[in-house]
């Protein structure tokens, strides 16, 4: 990872500051994208804070756009940015939670990906990794909008996988299950955490897929669900 330009969205949050912190150690350059993120985040003189908006693709040209300008190219994109809402079957899940979830979970991957191809085509060996869901693949009842925007989020990283391998890229799918995050204990304070999935597991897959042992993946929806 010596010297290879990372982007990551939501980089100071509960996944993405263990992710940062873990490609810096492996050597990285990262760009850390949030909407409110600083060079005080981390100590590392790697890193460097961009913060931005990816909810317009106009947002997301800007940031990619001001990463390339800034630090010369980019050669991974690892897009933790998503939300969760549920608790309500499909026939109780209002449009605003709907809109909601595609918003968070499939539009601003979308818009940041487009951005961003062009620049990981550039590469040689370009590596677009996203954090989707185990609710992608088996679903349970009372996340069907949540459910349905990361499956959404996994068609797209099959497809741009299908679309810019002869360039040498690759776009793969890390599949968490419920992860030891405080959000996530705030939220769930009686849960067995240690069932749940680190995030230095995730990390560490996260700088398997993004170095060139991961070359040969490409399509992947690979699960890390814990122990439950």
């Amino acid at each position: 990872m010596k010297d290879k330009v990372v982007l990551v969205t939501g980089a100071n949050g509960g996944l993405g500051k263990c992710i940062t912190e873990t490609l810096l150690e492996a050597g990285a350059i990262v760009a850390g994208v949030s909407r409110k993120i600083q060079q005080s985040d981390f100590s590392n003189t790697r890193f460097n804070p961009f913060p931005g908006d990816l909810s317009s693709g106009a947002g997301a040209d800007k940031v990619v756009g001001n990463v390339v300008a800034q630090l010369g190219r980019l050669d991974v994109v690892v897009h933790t940015v998503g939300g969760f809402a549920g608790g309500k079957a499909i026939a109780e899940t209002d449009d605003a939670i709907l809109d909601r979830m595609l918003d968070l979970n499939f539009k601003n991957a979308f818009y940041l990906m487009r951005a961003a191809i062009p620049q990981l085509r550039k590469s040689g060996s370009g590596r677009f990794i996203a954090i989707a869901s185990r609710a992608a693949v088996e679903p349970g009842p009372g996340v069907g909008a949540y459910g349905a925007s990361k499956a959404a989020l996994v068609s797209l990283v099959k497809t741009a996988a299908a679309e810019n391998g002869n360039a040498g890229m690759t776009a793969n799918a890390i599949l968490p299950g419920t992860i030891d995050t405080p959000a996530n204990r705030q939220s769930d304070p009686n849960a067995d955490f240690s069932k749940w999935v680190q995030p230095s597991n995730v990390a560490s897959m996260v700088v398997w897929l993004a170095n060139d042992s991961g070359k040969d993946m490409n399509g992947a929806v690979i699960p890390i669900y814990g122990n439950l």
